[in-house]
């Protein structure tokens, strides 16, 4: 089932899409851009579909943006959101580096890509890869993840990454 809802945070619409049945199986969100989000979803539905996990975009209203939305504004914290996920079609690594995530950094703090690598005794390309591939943004908080030099490289859009940590409280 897919469900798509609209919140305001900050005076921005953020459109928050979700792929579920049971749990979650996917997540994809857009600021003052409906199609974006729609778009964003439809590569998470090639992505679970390519690792054997079949999804229906039947539209169908849950309880899940509202969730996602929560976690967003911090009524509902990152661990508490994790629970929702499926985790279905991820690797063991993926669910490793997203549970360390998820766990150990707290809205308004980020990491570097090599902190995070450090931590969990891998590379930063490694952990790179895993948020690129991250089919649940927000809950599993892959824009707390910055690079070193500039904390806007490595994502599609480096001012959804920016308005999210400003949500957060975190500051540059």
């Amino acid at each position: 089932m897919l469900s798509i809802e609209s919140f305001k945070v900050k005076g921005v619409e953020i459109t928050i899409a979700v792929l579920w049945d049971e749990k979650i199986h996917g997540i994809a969100y857009s600021l003052n851009d409906r199609k974006f989000a729609g778009e964003r979803i439809l590569e998470v539905v090639r992505f679970l579909g390519r690792r054997g996990i079949l999804t229906s975009t039947e539209v169908k209203k849950s309880e899940y943006p509202k969730i996602v939305y929560e976690v967003l504004v911090g009524n509902i914290g990152n661990p508490e959101g994790f629970e929702y996920l499926s985790l279905k079609g991820l690797t063991s690594f993926e669910k490793k580096v997203y549970e360390w995530l998820v766990k150990n950094v707290k809205r308004g703090e980020v990491i570097t890509y090599g902190e995070l690598a450090r931590a969990l005794k891998t590379s930063p390309r490694a952990i790179g890869g895993a948020m690129r591939r991250n089919p649940y943004p927000i809950i599993v908080p892959c824009h707390r993840v910055i690079s070193r030099e500039n904390p806007w490289l490595y994502t599609p859009k480096p001012e959804y990454k920016k308005f999210l940590l400003e949500v957060e409280g975190w500051t540059s």
